[in-house]
């Protein structure tokens, strides 16, 4: 779809693992847990799906027969809009390969995000237009966060600013542009495993993220001048986004707001 952009989904398995929510629902991947009735990913897809400006929509897993399995898919695999391949044991890897042969710019997402919005998404493109992004990290404010849920999130970036959530959306502009992936080789989740900024952005930033001094565009500022890149931070303003299934908790957060997602849907009808 010429004009658009892809969307790439990664619902493979953390380094191969089994995840506990998987478990205890008894399918074989994170991806199938149901939430609010359907398997959390395709609720990510109906997102995408729903966006004017997504085009191809890629899945990237280890065996896609596990969604072609799924009727709620059948209608987008058979029509070639939405596309499967295979995930690799390490994110980064499962992003290199799923952008290969893919039209730009790229919209890069999880298949735990599942109260992402089309709203989200058109935010998210305006928002890196506007900064003239090479690459892009989306964010929400704590207090759209707790505005949204007030167990949704419990760790954010503190910042001189504010504080933040990550919402596990990022935008690459160009294959160029596919060299920020790289951050991530170790895994990301920074708020959780701090150290890891050393590998990705140096030991400096590591303690100017660690003690919150600057602002979140002047920490991007700086990343941007070590990859020679714009990155961007894109601020939403839906702090139901940063909201992922994780476990046991902010499942139960996700099923309430779809829930009544759901319900506003009915009585506007």
């Amino acid at each position: 779809m010429s004009g658009h952009a892809t969307a790439l989904v990664l619902a493979g398995k953390r380094n191969g693992a089994s995840d506990p929510l998987a478990l205890a629902a008894g399918v074989t991947h994170k991806c199938l847990v149901p939430v609010a009735g359907e398997p959390m990913l395709v609720h990510v897809i109906d997102a995408l799906a729903a966006s004017a400006r997504i085009g191809e929509i890629r899945v990237a897993i280890e065996d896609g027969d596990v969604l072609r399995a799924l009727p709620q898919l059948r209608g987008l695999i058979d029509s070639g809009r939405l596309v499967l391949v295979a995930a690799r044991p390490n994110l980064v890897d499962s992003v290199l390969s799923a952008a290969d042969g893919a039209q730009f710019p790229l919209l890069i997402t999880t298949a735990d995000n599942v109260l992402l919005t089309p709203e989200a998404v058109a935010e998210m493109q305006a928002g890196c237009a506007a900064q003239g992004a090479d690459a892009a990290v989306a964010f929400t404010r704590r207090a759209s966060v707790l505005a949204a849920h007030p167990t949704g999130q419990r760790k954010f970036y503190q910042f001189a600013d504010d504080s933040y959530s990550n919402c596990n959306t990022y935008w690459l502009k160009d294959r160029a542009a596919l060299a920020a992936a790289e951050t991530f080789r170790t895994g990301g989740q920074f708020v959780k495993h701090p150290l890891r900024i050393v590998g990705a952005f140096g030991v400096v930033n590591l303690i100017r993220f660690r003690f919150g001094i600057g602002t979140l565009a002047a920490a991007f500022a700086r990343f941007s001048r070590r990859f020679r890149m714009t990155i961007a931070p894109v601020v939403l303003s839906d702090g139901a986004v940063a909201i992922d299934v994780d476990n046991a908790r902010s499942h139960g957060v996700a099923e309430e707001l779809l829930a009544r997602r759901i319900s506003f849907a009915q009585a506007a009808e």
